[in-house]
């Protein structure tokens, strides 16, 4: 009797540990990366990323658990399960598609380049960036684009996070810098450090570097899971509660 109660209550630990992992997703993400993700000054964790993440969480009846992991390592960190999506600004590309499986897209920037206000670079071709130095984030798709285009004329000089590159930025030692806009708005065009403008047009081509937007990423064995995040993301479009989130990062942006 005595190990008929002991099984019956260790069954019933693990059953609720089980229902407890279901009700817990745990989301990686770099940070930062404002205003799609980054820490307020009391350190909690929010951007657009973060609320439309636990909005998707809630409607999916669980909690996001959110895991901050350097981009260099987000994907291998999620094949090694370390947390069971990627919800942090990644667009969505071939090359990617190859290891990981996308949610339909949930928001499209364009790349911008960005350099000090008296910089006499006016627009970004090889005549006018040969000898320069770009910053980017490493293993970015602007990395791609700048290393591929520009790296034959260039230095590519990579960094981490965008608030590294602004350091460099903010001392000289990076003539122009390519971002997604909205991170460039956020950490050169908003900062109080320095001045700075975009130069040349918006980038959304070609696809085969800006991909389709920013989506959600799992593990290709999770289509259930990423069923689950793709009907949420249509019912928060249809309840208006993407619209204000959206607006409230992005509208002053004209986007």
């Amino acid at each position: 009797m005595k190990k008929l109660l002991t099984m019956t209550l260790l069954g019933s630990a693990l059953l609720a540990v089980s229902a407890f992992a279901q009700d817990t997703l745990r989301i990686g993400v770099d940070v930062p990366y404002e205003p799609m993700e980054y820490r307020t000054a009391d350190g909690e964790l929010t951007g657009f990323d973060i609320e439309l993440g636990n909005a998707l969480c809630a409607e999916i009846g669980a909690q996001c658990e959110w895991v901050v992991q350097a981009w260099d390592g987000i994907i291998p960190g999620l094949m090694a399960r370390k947390y069971d999506a990627i919800m942090s600004s990644m667009t969505i590309n071939e090359e990617r598609k190859q290891t990981v499986l996308f949610s339909d897209p949930y928001f499209t920037p364009p790349s911008a380049w960005f350099t000090p206000s008296d910089s006499e670079i006016d627009f970004p071709a090889k005549q006018t960036l040969e000898g320069k130095t770009i910053g980017v984030q490493r293993g970015t798709l602007q990395d791609n684009y700048a290393t591929d285009m520009f790296g034959d004329v260039a230095d590519i000089s990579r960094y981490t996070t965008a608030d590294d590159l602004v350091l460099d930025m903010d001392a000289g030692r990076v003539d122009i810098a390519f971002l997604d806009f909205p991170v460039g708005k956020s950490t050169l065009l908003d900062s109080d450090e320095g001045s700075y403008k975009v130069v040349g047009e918006m980038i959304t081509e070609p696809k085969k570097y800006f991909g389709d937007g920013f989506g959600i990423a799992f593990r290709k064995r999770d289509q259930e899971l990423a069923d689950k995040f793709n009907e949420a993301l249509a019912t928060l479009k249809e309840n208006g509660t993407y619209q204000e989130l959206y607006n409230k990062y992005f509208a002053e942006n004209g986007k």
